[in-house]
């Protein structure tokens, strides 16, 4: 099976986490879109969504499923999304397209994290995946020698030769050479320093259950 494939299927086997009239919070990412095409065909059995970045939003409302701000709501059974790097504790490497902090606040108000995932992103040890961390841009300098003292080597993110800017018009450092045995202790490290928005750990709240893609099915991790 290609990982397309693979995304796919734990997309497909999300759907029944999905809670008839309730609301549901969708993250953002590849696997997250093949999540919201798949809710798109259930959209008459719910009562909308709460979205994780614009791009997400703008995927949901091409479905005709109805996007609603967090701010309009008190709880939510599940938050589906995917992962960049998940351990097998349940914690787990966000950011690559750029939402951490959305999805991190999004997730928050949710009884239950689903991670959906190709089985390439199950790891021993958290931080072959460059961790992202979401700065204001006046303290990336600051932020960034604060990591490199951590033993990490931070990269400001870029997009067509600009400073990638994210949907909170932050910028992000992609810290890689980490090797992360304690991400719970990690996380409230990195969340401590002046001028980080959030960190991509999701480990003091991290997943419920992994829905993992391998080549013989779909395998549910309970956490």
């Amino acid at each position: 099976m290609t990982q397309d494939e693979l995304k796919q299927a734990v997309a497909r086997a999300a759907i029944d986490y999905v809670v008839d009239g309730e609301i549901v919070g969708v993250g953002t990412g590849s696997t997250a879109n093949f999540f919201i095409d798949e809710l798109g065909k259930i959209r008459d059995r719910i009562k909308g969504a709460v979205a994780s970045s614009e791009a997400t939003a703008a995927r949901l409302k091409s479905h005709g499923i109805p996007v609603l701000d967090l701010n309009e709501v008190e709880r939510m059974s599940v938050y589906i999304d995917g992962a960049d790097e998940i351990d097998h504790g349940g914690a787990m490497i966000k950011g690559g397209g750029g939402a951490l902090t959305r999805e991190k606040i999004v997730a928050s108000v949710a009884d239950k994290f689903i991670c959906i995932a190709d089985e390439s992103k199950l790891v021993d040890v958290l931080g072959k995946f460059p961790l992202p961390v979401e700065v204001i841009p006046m303290a990336g300098k600051s932020v960034a020698r604060a990591l490199a003292a951590l033993g990490a080597n931070p990269v400001l993110r870029m997009k067509d030769g600009q400073p990638y800017v994210t949907d909170n018009g932050c910028h992000i450092l992609d810290a890689a050479s980490l090797q992360i045995r304690d991400p719970k202790a990690l996380e409230q490290q990195i969340n401590q320093l002046a001028g980080v928005v959030s960190v991509g750990l999701f480990a003091r709240q991290g997943a419920a259950v992994c829905l993992l893609g391998t080549a013989t099915g779909v395998k549910t991790l309970a956490f």
